[in-house]
């Protein structure tokens, strides 16, 4: 009698990933190589996802900072193509714009989630558990053949 094992949809085992970090600027810096090597350990393509996380990371620094309160950086890849990113800080009252504004020529911030919305295939917040919120990203991602 032969034996047949089907996978469906995204049955492989998920990889996963995640660091606290200083809601800083070094936190921030610190997030972006954190990302770039895992996603070189998982033999992953990386550029989109670091600049995804340097601002998802950068905004938490700035904007959902409390001081003695980290943030969280996690990254999951589920099956072979989707890469989601989660930066969740402590401001869970701070939530960022559903539809990111247009900053003006000569402002020197406010671009970070434009950038987001434009490299990502889809991102969105969660809010809670209070006081928490998570922004997260989703990207397309091409796993080698060998994994």
């Amino acid at each position: 009698m032969k034996q047949e094992i089907t996978r469906t949809g995204n049955s492989a085992p998920a990889r996963e990933f995640s660091a606290r970090l200083s809601p800083t600027r070094r936190g921030a810096r610190l997030a972006r190589r954190l990302v770039v090597a895992q996603l070189c350990s998982w033999e992953l393509p990386y550029e989109t996802a670091e600049h995804i996380v340097a601002e998802l990371a950068a905004n938490a620094a700035l904007h959902g900072r409390v001081p003695g309160r980290d943030f969280r950086l996690a990254l999951c890849l589920r099956g072979a193509d989707t890469l989601r990113i989660e930066v969740t800080d402590t401001r869970g009252d701070r939530l960022p714009p559903v539809t990111p504004g247009q900053a003006t020529p000569d402002a020197e911030s406010g671009r970070g989630l434009l950038l987001v919305e434009a490299l990502a295939d889809r991102w969105g917040v969660t809010t809670g558990p209070p006081p928490h919120k998570t922004v997260w990203a989703e990207l397309a991602v091409r796993a080698p053949a060998h994994a």
